[in-house]
């Protein structure tokens, strides 16, 4: 079938990246005991690599087709597309692996020897979910919504938004724009969905497919494109305009709350603004329609966070940082309380 197909190709272009780049590393710098793991992270560095060049090839003309502003802040972008390389060609998740592989190798490892047993979930249905894009589909829909439930918690926990502030602090929203993250959010996101992955059964070949998809459909949900998908089309797949709603400033990451026997219009200490939001969905809007969190108004607001706009009581607006370094290290300041 056309599947099988198109996975031959991919292990045959996996195994020439191993052979001829990964290998040699890894014999030279001693590794010889991980060439398995190896031969994964050439599955990653293929795949990123196939990112990059659909972002570049497909996104970068569809921008320019349609944008929804000029782009004036292009050191910002930069910065942004220094995130995607790091994250989409392996040296992020390379850094995990080491940190933390033997951590969770023991974790389920003794878990097993009590008898713990991952559910394989593309077993429940014999000769229904065998069916490789089947399976496939059905742990994409699974994986989409734990991812759903990981973005609330970004949202809902203060101390888990102080990091994930860094990713909405982007007011000038491109293809670039979804690996802009701080590297502890994304690392606790990462072991969320590891845990998930081995708790389900999915095989490593799927999950690289799963999170491929998932970024590839995120790099276009962030891009500066003036799109949306219809009434219907809006309601089975998240497009720019469903997920630029969420990053816009007021709407996406807040709720205002009224006290009781206060109204909306009152003076603002009437008003008390907390995290929340909408639009949090991944791939599918679905969880934010059952969950009454999603907002398919037809806008095209300005992006970012508000106390980055708007003075507070002693006139000064929060600085998320410029460059890299300073983004992380903001991020941390503000995690400890002191920025």
């Amino acid at each position: 079938c056309r599947m099988d197909w198109v996975a031959g190709v991919f292990d045959a272009a996996q195994q020439w990246v191993f052979e001829n780049t990964i290998q040699p590393l890894l014999f030279m710098l001693g590794w010889g005991g991980i060439l398995e793991s190896g031969y994964v992270a050439a599955g990653w560095l293929l795949v990123g690599m196939l990112q990059i060049a659909v972002i570049c090839l497909v996104l970068g003309p569809l921008q320019k087709w349609k944008p929804v502003e000029p782009v004036v802040n292009k050191a910002a972008v930069r910065v942004d597309v220094l995130y995607t390389l790091i994250h989409r060609l392996g040296v992020f998740r390379v850094a995990v692996f080491f940190l933390l592989t033997p951590l969770m190798d023991s974790m389920f490892g003794a878990l097993r020897l009590i008898g713990f047993s991952p559910l394989q979930l593309d077993g429940l249905l014999p000769g229904v979910t065998d069916i490789p894009w089947v399976s496939l589909l059905i742990y994409l829909v699974v994986f989409d919504f734990v991812d759903y439930w990981i973005h609330r918690g970004q949202h809902h926990f203060e101390w888990w938004w102080k990091l994930h502030a860094l990713h909405h602090s982007q007011q000038q929203m491109t293809m670039w724009t979804d690996n802009r993250n701080h590297l502890l959010d994304d690392v606790l996101r990462d072991i969320i969905l590891v845990v998930v992955a081995q708790c389900i059964g999915v095989a490593p070949t799927q999950f690289i497919a799963i999170v491929a998809i998932t970024q590839l459909s995120e790099s276009f949900q962030h891009a500066n494109l003036r799109v949306w998908f219809g009434s219907i089309g809006e309601r089975l797949w998240i497009s720019p305009r469903f997920h630029r709603r969420h990053h816009s400033i007021g709407i996406g990451h807040e709720t205002v709350q009224t006290p009781k026997g206060g109204k909306l219009g009152h003076p603002a200490d009437a008003r008390k603004v907390v995290l929340g939001g909408h639009n949090f969905g991944v791939l599918l809007p679905w969880w934010d329609m059952l969950m009454g969190t999603a907002n398919f108004d037809l806008r095209y607001d300005p992006t970012g966070i508000r106390d980055q706009v708007e003075p507070d009581a002693h006139g000064r607006v929060r600085d998320y940082g410029k460059g890299f370094w300073s983004q992380q290290w903001l991020g941390i300041c503000r995690l400890l309380g002191r920025a």
